[in-house]
């Protein structure tokens, strides 16, 4: 009787652990498996040598995951721990736990971008870079460091104006090192396929060219038919006498009207009185311009002038021109 009562007790035990295991396990399973959904969005920051006990402490207490502890054994049982990145992560949605060690063992931190316009300067895009929150604080890029390999003694131009995505970690001179590589890398590639008979000596000097281009005109297909323009009056010895390169000659003296005064001012860029191109670009010129100052439309035109709607109109001589300026200009 008493072994029968052992027997009937032993196994009522064993079925309460093996229902208390069971009940445990499946808990755990919920824990890890069953997404739980994140409605709105969460980050966290893993700094350098964070270990994963505190980084699933974290994720627990911003309700990405339910129960840190069984985070932490999942990823030391997967051997994910070792594996996590430093960086500032982001979650929403469903989450659960291989998306969690998913997402931390591949690195896939948070980005940021900034955008700058084709026609925006150097100085531009540095300023909109330098006001984004996550550069707040960090050193701001210096040309003669970036730059140091270019040969080229001025910045501008020299990036490409885009979007650009980066992280918190990263430096300003990072993203600018970006733009470089890829205003060198298209400038390389669109100078390879250029037009013949250019007047230009260098990749360099189409992209003077290409910056002078996105300041005369917004309208696409306007860009080639500026860049004759000035192709054939390099060609035949004229001044460009085009008013961007006067007005970013005058640098802070430009009020937003340009003068008489002005076009007679002697600076590097004016090129009503210097000849030929200015010694840089003076602008950020996009590839549609860069591809525009290699490829110019063929014509007679030697003269444009604005005709208050975004477009000009072309002409090829110089009495013509001067009844374009009266009509559009002094609307006489």
């Amino acid at each position: 009787m008493l072994k029968r009562s052992f027997f009937w007790g032993f196994l009522l035990v064993l079925l309460v652990a093996v229902s208390l295991f069971y009940g445990g396990w499946r808990q755990v399973q919920a824990w890890l498996y069953e997404p739980i959904t994140v409605a709105e969005v969460k980050q966290l920051t893993i700094e350098p040598g964070s270990n994963m006990a505190n980084i699933a402490t974290q994720l627990e207490a911003i309700g990405v995951t339910p129960n840190a502890l069984a985070l932490q054994y999942y990823s030391r049982y997967y051997g994910f721990d070792e594996q996590v990145k430093a960086g500032e992560y982001t979650f929403v949605g469903e989450v659960d736990a291989p998306s969690i060690m998913s997402k931390l063992v591949s690195g896939d931190v948070q980005s940021y971008s900034f955008t700058v316009p084709e026609g925006h300067t150097y100085a531009q895009f540095v300023e909109i870079l330098m006001g984004h929150p996550v550069m707040k604080n960090k050193p701001e890029p210096q040309f003669s460091t970036w730059g140091q390999s270019s040969g080229y003694d001025s910045p501008e131009g020299l990036l490409f104006p885009s979007t650009y995505m980066f992280t918190r970690s990263q430096l300003p001179a990072e993203v600018v090192n970006q733009a470089w590589e890829r205003q060198r890398s298209m400038l390389r590639k669109l100078w390879s396929d250029r037009a013949a008979n250019l007047p230009y000596k260098s990749s360099y000097e189409a992209l003077i060219m290409a910056s002078i281009i996105e300041k005369e005109t917004g309208l696409a297909s306007e860009r080639t038919l500026i860049s004759g323009v000035f192709v054939r009056r390099l060609n035949k010895g004229m001044r460009l006498q085009t008013d961007p390169t006067v007005i970013y000659g005058l640098g802070d003296q430009f009020d937003g009207n340009i003068t008489r005064k002005h076009l007679r001012q002697k600076t590097p860029y004016n090129t009503y009185v210097i000849n030929g191109l200015p010694p840089t670009p003076i602008a950020l010129p996009g590839e549609d311009a860069i591809h525009a100052a290699l490829h110019p439309a063929a014509g007679k035109a030697l003269y444009f002038v604005a005709k208050g709607d975004g477009s000009h109109a072309f002409s090829a001589s110089l009495a013509q021109h001067q009844a374009n300026v009266r009509k559009y200009q002094l609307q006489q």
